[in-house]
């Protein structure tokens, strides 16, 4: 009865309507003075996979831990799924499955009796039902082979698909998922991102945190870059893209000449590898630029330009290359 009689700013347009994560000025400063979220303003719209991305220290891990209600922020709101947070806790996390630094498992217990162990903490979890909705999750996430070996015995990436089944335990609203393939072989990464993109189709809103810029992008339908506890951008992840130049690309055995005659057509940042050759597009006519490599007796194999990768637009936002540590 307490939450309802609290005025709060309530979001505007599309934010009301779409927003099943809304944060306005959201800021966490730890003891020390240590900034680790700046005035965060985030909109998560219904149905979307959100990729919240950012290298090591970016301030998201704080902001889930926030939206998360598993600590307080110094100033600001969060509303999840409509409601104030971490005041609304209890009526929000049944909702919300989470998989956040890694699952909490028990070690001397089977992957099976791990979630049946989590599905009885949960008093909305139906116990009649509670053995085939565990045999239901273990199966979705690859494990049911596995259910029967201690968790001790786990891979960290079999403990990765561990804790998303222990997330998929109900239907749930909103998905939140801290580094969810951190662990995964290529083959088990795929596998994950299918049963992402499975989830969004049933309706579920998922947000994932990652410093995998090719994972955001293929997985992703809109993304935020976070960076020195500041949110740099926000929206579709085509867009994002979008908003940053692609590259000239020329493919030749020629690449010491092609090379010098791109900086000479005003190409920056010629960068050979191997038999491929890039740059900045230059402001003149492309069609110059090849007849001049022509011109040159360089045997041009292939010539164009590429689409500009999420990681040319986080470069381009930054100003500094992605920390892939984080």
């Amino acid at each position: 009865m307490g939450e309802t009689s609290v005025i709060e700013p309530e979001p505007s347009g599309a934010e009301a309507g779409d927003g099943v994560i809304v944060t306005r000025a959201l800021t966490k400063r730890y003891r020390g003075g240590q900034l680790a979220v700046d005035g965060l303003d985030l909109v998560v719209p219904a149905g979307s996979v959100f990729g919240f991305l950012g290298p090591n220290g970016s301030g998201k891990t704080t902001t889930i831990r926030m939206l998360m209600g598993l600590i307080e922020p110094t100033s600001g709101t969060a509303r999840v799924l409509g409601r104030p947070m971490p005041r609304a806790a209890r009526a929000v996390l049944p909702g919300v499955g989470a998989l956040i630094e890694g699952p909490a498992l028990y070690g001397f217990l089977s992957g099976r009796d791990n979630l049946l162990r989590y599905d009885a903490a949960d008093p909305t979890a139906d116990p009649r039902t509670r053995r085939a909705r565990v045999a239901g999750a273990l199966e979705r996430v690859g494990l049911s082979a596995a259910a029967g070996k201690k968790a001790k015995a786990y891979s960290l990436g079999m403990k990765q698909r561990l804790g998303l089944a222990a997330a998929l335990l109900q239907p749930r609203r909103l998905l939140v998922l801290d580094e969810p393939t951190n662990g995964l072989d290529p083959q088990g990464m795929r596998e994950i991102r299918a049963l992402i993109r499975e989830l969004a189709s049933d309706g579920t809103t998922v947000f994932l945190s990652s410093h995998l810029l090719d994972e955001i992008e293929q997985v992703c339908t809109h993304a935020a870059v976070m960076a020195r506890g500041r949110l740099i951008t926000q929206g579709p992840v085509a867009e994002l893209a979008a908003g940053a130049r692609g590259r000239l690309v020329v493919t030749t055995p020629d690449t010491a000449e092609a090379a010098r005659v791109l900086k000479e057509q005003g190409v920056g940042d010629v960068v050979v590898e191997g038999e491929r050759v890039s740059g900045e597009v230059p402001e003149r006519d492309l069609a110059e630029v090849n007849a001049a490599l022509v011109r040159a007796a360089v045997r041009v194999r292939g010539f164009g330009v590429e689409r500009a990768s999420l990681e040319d637009a986080f470069v381009a936002l930054t100003g500094e290359g992605f920390d892939v540590a984080g």
